[in-house]
Order: structure tokens, then C-alpha cells, then sequence
């Protein structure tokens, strides 16, 4: 018995058709014929028994068919957990919601279309499994839809808690779990091949039906979806409509209702759609009152619209205590259906030509910060840029620091770019939205957009003909810290560091009282000749209620303004320590393309909040181009920080940035170190950095419950394991060593270290040393 993870990260682009192809094989699917092959980001759990084999399955859209087996009469078990799955089967179609099992023969004229992402639990149980019982003849030439009722209930649910712990069973767990899901399935199996009649409607009225019910879903949110309108739109008559609805023992107005229900359940439960507030959601899907919305959701599901989020919610709550909550609670609207100074610096390398060939064209932009200039706490491929600029254009951008809140005095008084950002009243805030949540601020009542999210992204910039598979050269060229501009202490330059309750620390403190949360403040010496900073003073986190009224017990919101009479300040903290400057911005990022609101605190393919210091002045980031203009943002500026930025924070400090961006178009990629770019890339004078994660695309690997699930599920194994991954790759595609070479370089020369264990998406990076292939150069 076996467990073996797949992840797409370890194969050039060009060799991830077949190693899909080979992930699918094993439960008995291959590609559908006539279709192009999958080659984008995909990731699987998969476990063996003998003749049999359980795959967890997450990758873009596609379609997939029988793989032939021989004989075989046992059929494969599918369950999808998303809904977007089509089943062809000859000239029919059928969409299968999610939580439905399908029961598909090993051969035969069938395929599976996944439209938007294939997120599926596939069971392979072959004769090998059976140990010689009988089993009888089995006739399965069509495909079985089977509703999660009964018996088929219970092979739904034995799955997915199969395919959620198919990691950690131990070998003798396993046995069991697999020989339970071989009895089930064989079940389950017979009971579905008794034969029956087929008395219904004929393959050219379901192929209406299934035409009329697609019409349905795009007119979801008319409120004046009518059978007479649809009728004419098809050219049927209504009296026919409503006949094929009973032939399916349903009618029009109920099927619609339900639809329009289920719909609005889905989103509700989303964590992308939680920006959008309930009543938004209810017009969406045709209900023009929302009392009526919330009455009608009642009736169906026991729970009004708001109860539904909040249950979740105090359910993750509980569960969580005394810990907080970062992110999205997975319980909550996550439940899916069923050394650098010494080197030279970069700006004095010779630039090649930027891709629109616009080099003597080239212009410096500013992008001053102020309210209407930032982003606060989320990432959107929606975000209208704040300007346009070419490639091999330079730019100037001014961030600021979250934590210029945790003393106003120092970092935000006399500011008038901070003062815009920052300003807060009872009349409301002058930056609303905070994160990525819902901006009622139904789960936890923090706040607008709940503080899912706390970076103060400037931007976003888009870059002129960027296309989704290019990459995006971000050069630094210089960062200048950002000083005080109170009177009282201007020209002096401060920042904050919070030892918080998302910290590694946390649950480990020896000291009374324990659990608790401490603000550092320091000041930051950035002119002198050994860069550096000092403790100020520190105190201890106290409640603090917001300008709305709202009392934060723990550091959990963004900007809440921290009231000097509330704390008590201990001073001679960290005396005679001086720490010395790493000058970096947490958080550079080009748009993700798999949301429109991403929680800016986990990292991935598109960068974010990498929080790596030695992306500094002088050094270069490639990023994987995901959506048109590319939309690139930058936030998160950090005067100093340590690997693996224990208590979850840097010292924080607002700083402003010189940026050069080079264009590098998809076609002109090949031979280049960035080809086949698929998460940011680090480069200085000296290194190659490669960027490890715990789920290198999360957004992609865990669909809707992203945001949720890899709060709950990233280690440092799994982080180390894509890192290894990674340079593997980097090794043998780029600098052209056999595996065997490119793991006892790793083990001799490599250096692996963790870049951060608070960011939800934890984080090793990997160091390969330029000075290793001077000689092969």
C-alpha cells in the first residue's frame, strides 16, 4: 500500500501532459480524445490498495474519459465536489451537481467535462480487489448518476473523509478504510445495475431539456424569468416546456425557485462572493425583495441568509479558542456543496530591451499614496489600474505600513498621504474596506472586509500589452524609508513589530500572563553608516475599540488606531541592541487570475506577501503574468526581518520604492532562467532564490475553500517538499543537469531556509549560488 502526492510544480510545462496524463491512468481516466492536453497547474493525493486506488483530484478545466482496462466489470466511482461537471454520454448531456456520485463504465462512449476547475474524489476498484469472492456480471453500458440519498450517501461521505485524511492513515487504518470502500462500492454497484426501463422522455426531448435548463442558469437573475419567454427563446411552445419538465417529474416555477435558491446557498457559502453583501447575492438570482429572499431561504434551508453565515462562524469560533482567527474560518462561508552590500547593484547592470521595443520611449512615473491610490488588505484582478506604463519604464511608489496605527503620533500625524489613508471617524473610514471578507462584516463583526487581508497595497499598475503568460521583470531599484512628518519629530523615521496571536510563538509562551500580544515601536537609523534600529518602547496589547464602536481584544482588524492613554508604555526594551537594516517590501504582486477578491496575507504564484528580505535594492523579481495588464501592486514595506518572521510580523516601517519593469513577452521566454515560470522567482548579484510554499497555487488546489483551507492545512514539510520541487526543476531544465546531479548539488551547495511560518501559506526558500556554474558559463 502506497501514498503518493502529485503536484505539477516538479515537471517543465512541457512534461505535464504526460504526468497528468499517467495521475489519471491510475484510477482509470485518461484525457478525452479530440481535446487538448491539460498543462496548467494541477495537484493529487493518491493511495493504493490492492486493485484498488483513490485519487483526490485538483486541476483546471478539461475533459476526461475511460482509460481502457481490459475487462473489467466493476465500474469507476467519481464524486465531484464542485459543481461545474457535464456528462456526455453518446448524444446526451447531463449536468451533475456536486455531491452526486457517478458510477461510469470502463469503457464505452462517455466523457466528463469539467467547464471551470476538475475538483474530484475518483475510486479504481478492479477484480484484483475482490481476493477471489464472486461478484456476478454487472452490466454497466451507460454512465449512473446517483443522488447522495440511502446507500449512495454513505459512499459519498465515506469518500471524502477517505480522500481528507488519505495522508495520515497508517498502513493498517488504510487496509480497512480500503476494503470498507471495496464492499461499499460493490453495493452500491449491484443496486445500481438492476436492470430497469427507461421510460421517459427520448434522447431529442432530453437534449431540449437540457438546452432549456442551460437558458435557465443564464437567466438566473431576471426577475422576470418566465416558461412563456424561455418557450419562445426556444422555439417551443409553453405547453411543451411544461411537459418536459413533468417528464422529469419537476415543473418550470419550482425548478427555477430551487435553482435560484441553490445558487444563492453556493455563493453565500463562497468565500469569493463574500465581499458581496446578502442582499446583493439575493438580486443577483432574481429576487427583487429581500425579505422575501430571506423568508423563501428559510423555508428551504431552516436558516435565514444571515443566521446561515454567522452559525458557521460561532462554530469556528469555538472550535478556535482561545486562538484567533486569520483568514477565512473554515467553517465559515468555506463549505463547499455536499548578503547584499557588498555586491554590485542591479541598476548598474546593462538592461536588455524591453519587450514592446519602446526603450527610447522610456518614462519615469510617480504614484503617490493616498486613499484613492491604494488597496487595503486584498488583491483584484477587477482593480481598475491607477496608471499605465511601458515596459523598461521606471517608477517611483510610496507605501505605507499597516502598523502606522499602533502609535498615530509618530507615523501618521502631519502625514497627509497616511492622514488619507488612515482617516477614521464614526462617520465611516476614509479606506472602507479592509481585507477580502464581506463588507457587512457578517462573520466575525470586525469591520469591512473583516481584515481577511492587512496590507496597504499601492496600485495596482498595468503594464502595456502584459498578457496572461508572460512574465514581469520587477527590478529594485532603490527604497528610502518614509520619515515622520509631525512636527514634533520630523525627519525621524519609526516602525512597529507585533508579537501577535498568529505568531509561531504564541501557544509557546512561559511567561504570565499567557496567551498576550506586544507592540514594539523602534526607530530606524537608516543615514548611518551601520544601518539600524532601536527599541523605543513596548506595551502589551490591549481592547481597543474602534471610531465605529467596535472593541478589538486582540490585534484582528487593520488601522485600528491605538489610543495612547489605553496602554502602558515600558521603555528600555532591547537597550543597547542594535538591529541592523534589511530595507525590503513584504509584499510585490501582479494580480491573481482564479478570484476577484484574494486575501493579501498567503503568498503564491502571483508573489504577494513573499516577506523574503532579500528582495531588496538590487535585487529582481519574476513573476507569472495571470491577467491582462498584469496589475501590478506593491505594500507590506519592512525596515528589517529575520527568516521565518516568528511572531508575525517585521518591523514594519513605511518606506517608498524605485521600480523598473521589463515585459517579457511568452514567446520570447525560451533559454531564459524565468521559462516555465510558475511561482516568483528571486534574483540578486550573487543568488538564485526560489520561492517554496506549502501549496504553491492554493487558489487553484483548493477552489472556493482556498482561502480557508490553506490557513488550516500549510507545514513546513509540505513547503520544503515544493521547494526541493522546484530547484529539482530549476536544475535540470534550466541549467541542464540529470536528476541524479541536480539532487547532490542540492545536498552540497543548496541552502534551504525558512522564509516565513505566519503568513497562512508557509513559506522555504531555496539559494542556489551564480559562483557554482561560473566555470560552465
Amino acid at each position: 500500500m502506497s501514498f503518493r502526492p502529485f503536484t505539477s510544480e516538479s515537471y517543465a510545462q512541457g512534461e505535464r501532459p504526460e504526468a497528468w496524463r499517467d495521475v489519471l491512468n491510475a484510477v482509470g481516466l485518461q484525457p478525452a480524445a479530440k481535446t487538448p492536453f491539460y498543462d496548467g497547474h494541477a495537484t493529487a493525493s493518491h493511495r493504493t490498495a490492492p486493485g484498488l486506488a483513490l485519487s483526490r483530484l485538483s486541476a483546471g478545466a478539461q475533459a476526461v474519459a475511460a482509460a481502457p482496462l481490459g475487462h473489467d466489470d466493476l465500474p469507476i466511482a467519481l464524486l465531484a465536489i464542485e459543481d461545474g461537471a457535464v456528462l456526455r454520454s453518446g448524444d446526451n448531456h447531463r449536468i451533475v451537481p456536486a455531491g452526486h456520485l457517478m458510477l461510469l463504465p470502463r469503457s464505452g462512449d462517455w466523457s466528463i467535462a469539467f467547464q471551470r476547475d476538475l475538483r474530484a474524489i475518483v475510486l479504481s476498484v478492479t477484480s484484483a480487489a475482490l481476493h477471489g469472492r464472486i461478484s456476478g456480471k454487472l452490466k454497466f453500458a451507460r454512465p449512473q448518476v446517483v443522488a447522495p440519498s440511502g446507500l449512495a450517501d454513505v459512499v459519498c461521505r465515506t469518500l471524502e473523509a477517505t480522500a481528507r485524511t488519505i495522508d495520515t492513515l497508517s498502513d493498517a487504518e488504510w487496509s480497512t478504510v480500503a476494503q470498507s470502500l471495496v464492499d461499499l462500492l460493490l453495493t452500491l454497484a449491484h443496486q445500481q445495475a438492476v436492470p430497469t426501463s427507461e421510460a421517459g422522455t427520448s434522447a431529442t426531448q432530453a437534449a431540449i431539456l437540457h438546452r432549456i435548463c442551460q437558458a435557465i442558469e443564464r437567466q438566473l437573475d431576471d426577475a422576470d424569468l418566465s416558461p412563456s419567454g424561455i418557450a419562445q427563446a426556444e422555439g417551443i411552445s409553453e405547453r411543451y416546456l411544461q411537459k418536459l419538465f413533468e417528464s422529469a417529474g419537476d415543473n418550470f416555477t419550482h425548478y427555477v425557485k430551487e435553482r435560484r435558491l441553490q445558487r444563492a446557498w453556493t455563493d453565500l457559502s463562497d468565500p469569493a462572493e463574500a465581499p458581496h453583501s446578502i442582499s446583493e447575492i439575493a438580486y443577483r438570482y432574481g429576487f427583487a425583495d429581500s425579505a422575501h429572499f430571506s423568508r423563501s431561504f428559510r423555508a428551504r434551508f431552516g436558516l435565514s441568509p444571515r443566521e446561515f453565515r454567522q452559525q458557521k462562524a460561532e462554530q469556528a469560533v469555538a472550535s478556535a479558542a482561545p486562538r484567533g482567527q486569520r483568514g477565512w474560518p473554515q467553517d465559515a462561508l468555506a463549505q463547499q456543496r455536499a548578503s547584499q552590500t557588498a555586491a554590485p547593484s542591479r541598476s548598474e547592470i546593462a538592461l536588455p530591451a524591453p519587450a514592446n521595443d519602446h526603450q527610447a520611449q522610456q518614462r519615469h512615473h510617480h504614484l503617490a499614496v493616498s486613499a484613492e491610490r491604494v488597496h487595503w488588505g486584498y488583491f483584484s484582478r477587477s482593480l481598475p489600474p491607477q496608471l499605465e506604463i511601458a515596459s523598461g519604464d521606471t517608477i517611483t511608489i510610496e507605501t505605507l505600513t499597516q502598523h502606522a496605527s499602533d502609535d498615530p503620533e509618530l507615523m501618521i500625524s502631519g502625514d497627509d498621504g497616511a492622514l488619507s489613508v488612515f482617516g477614521w471617524s464614526k462617520a465611516g473610514k476614509n479606506v472602507d474596506r479592509r481585507g477580502a471578507g464581506p463588507m457587512d462584516a457578517s462573520v466575525f463583526g470586525r469591520g469591512a472586509g473583516e481584515g481577511f487581508g492587512v496590507h496597504i497595497c499601492t496600485g495596482p499598475v498595468a503594464i502595456k500589452d502584459a498578457q496572461p503568460g508572460d512574465v514581469l521583470e520587477v527590478r529594485i531599484l532603490d527604497i528610502v524609508p518614509r520619515p515622520s512628518r509631525n512636527p514634533k519629530h520630523e525627519g525621524r523615521v519609526f516602525g512597529s513589530s507585533v508579537a501577535a496571536w498568529w505568531g509561531y510563538h504564541y501557544n509557546e509562551l512561559i511567561a504570565s500572563p499567557a496567551p498576550r500580544e506586544a507592540v514594539t515601536i523602534y526607530e530606524i537609523f537608516a543615514g548611518d553608516p551601520e544601518p539600524h534600529a532601536r527599541a523605543l518602547y513596548s506595551y502589551r496589547w490591549e481592547p481597543q475599540t474602534d471610531p465605529a464602536g467596535v472593541v478589538h481584544a486582540t490585534y484582528d482588524y487593520p488601522g485600528v488606531p491605538v489610543a495612547p492613554g489605553s496602554i502602558k508604555r515600558r521603555h528600555g526594551v532591547l537597550d543597547n541592541i542594535r538591529i541592523p537594516l534589511r530595507p525590503h517590501f513584504g509584499v510585490i504582486a501582479v494580480a491573481p487570475r482564479e478570484a476577484d477578491f484574494v486575501d493579501s496575507i498567503p503568498p503564491s504564484y502571483f508573489g504577494g506577501n513573499l516577506d523574503n528580505w532579500r528582495l531588496g535594492k538590487g535585487s529582481t523579481v519574476y513573476l507569472p503574468v495571470a491577467v491582462p495588464g498584469a496589475l501590478l501592486s506593491v505594500g507590506d514595506p519592512h525596515a528589517t526581518q529575520g527568516d521565518g518572521e516568528l511572531s508575525g510580523t517585521a518591523i514594519e516601517c513605511s518606506m517608498t520604492g524605485t521600480f523598473q519593469v521589463i515585459l517579457h513577452k511568452k514567446t520570447q521566454l525560451a533559454g531564459k532562467p524565468f521559462a516555465d515560470l510558475s511561482y516568483p522567482l528571486i534574483e540578486t548579484a550573487t543568488d538564485w532564490v526560489l520561492t517554496g510554499f506549502s501549496h504553491p497555487n492554493y487558489l487553484a488546489e483548493f477552489g472556493a475553500q482556498g482561502q480557508s483551507e490553506v490557513y488550516a492545512k500549510s507545514s513546513l514539510d509540505l513547503a520544503m517538499k515544493d521547494a526541493f520541487r522546484k530547484m529539482r526543476r530549476f536544475l535540470m531544465h534550466i541549467k541542464g543537469l540529470s536528476e541524479d546531479e541536480a539532487i547532490a548539488l542540492m545536498s552540497a551547495a543548496v541552502d534551504f531556509g525558512v522564509t516565513q511560518v505566519v503568513d497562512g501559506n508557509w513559506g522555504v526558500h531555496a539559494i542556489l549560488s551564480k559562483r557554482l556554474f561560473e566555470d560552465a558559463d
